[in-house]
């Protein structure tokens, strides 16, 4: 693992993407980009568990209903912390399901938003819980005929998020990062948090596009997958606006190494 400074006043940024041939990161109605084989997935999962915290955005949460933790036992052994990587969501308006898999996931969760946001946010899991008045007796919940051998087990991560960072819109991501590297943060619903030293961002093109223009991405990796997928309107790895030449972020490449019909790239980003 590369060493980190200490004094870094933000987190380490890696960017993970998997694309078609043709550039794009899934089909024209963004639905889940399953095509990457067993081996990238092998890849992505090796730099999660390498990581602190995963960032990703509501559309990604929304297409995929997950997250993917560390499963490996050889790669949990080499994690600096005996912890699953925190899975940071960022969304500016709030909308997103409190239904989905995600929330019941045994990983450490935290949100990003602003103010509108939280409200948002707090309106629909107002929604999601019956309330005990309206219930008929008959479909509550009855007690058991013997008391337990054993105690239930708590269920990890009860609560949706652990955490959450409030911020303006558009996102302030200078302020964001030096919140999330030493684990402060006036305006969060906690005065103390895991510091994060090393960020993963997972997706997607809107969340890379902001991050490379303010200049926080540090390293990317990029598989090509062969297919094509085509569409105007399909997603690319950078979305938003784009860069006017010859204002643009540069990459020095690492390495690239083939696995099957895949290549797998790996760029340092320059500074723009």
């Amino acid at each position: 693992m590369k060493k980190l400074p200490d004094l870094k006043p933000r987190p380490y940024i890696t960017a993970i993407l998997a694309m078609s041939a043709d550039g794009k990161i899934a089909d024209a109605s963004r639905s889940a980009a399953r095509f990457p084989s067993p081996a990238d997935q092998a890849h992505l999962q090796a730099q999660i568990a390498k990581s602190d915290a995963t960032l990703f955005g509501a559309g990604t949460l929304r297409a995929y209903g997950t997250t993917m933790s560390v499963t490996d036992p050889a790669l949990l052994a080499v994690r600096r912390s005996p912890d699953q990587p925190i899975q940071i969501v960022c969304t500016a308006t709030g909308n997103l399901d409190p239904n989905c898999r995600f929330f019941s996931q045994p990983v450490p969760r935290w949100l990003i938003t602003t103010a509108e946001g939280i409200q948002y946010w707090r309106a629909r899991l107002a929604q999601k819980r019956p309330s005990v008045q309206n219930l008929d007796p008959q479909q509550l919940p009855q007690p058991p005929l013997q008391p337990p051998l054993q105690p239930p087990r708590q269920r990890p991560h009860q609560r949706p998020f652990d955490h959450t960072l409030i911020t303006e819109r558009p996102f302030n991501w200078h302020n964001l990062m030096q919140e999330l590297r030493t684990g402060q943060s006036s305006l969060s619903d906690s005065t103390s948090r895991r510091p994060i030293q090393r960020l993963l961002v997972m997706g997607g093109s809107e969340l890379v596009a902001s991050l490379l223009t303010d200049g926080f991405i540090d390293e990317l990796y990029l598989t090509v997958c062969p297919l094509l997928i085509g569409g105007k309107t399909a997603p690319t790895p950078v979305g938003g606006l784009g860069f006017t030449l010859p204002r643009t972020p540069r990459l020095k490449l690492l390495s690239a190494t083939v696995e099957g019909d895949e290549v797998f790239l790996h760029y340092q980003v320059l500074a723009l």
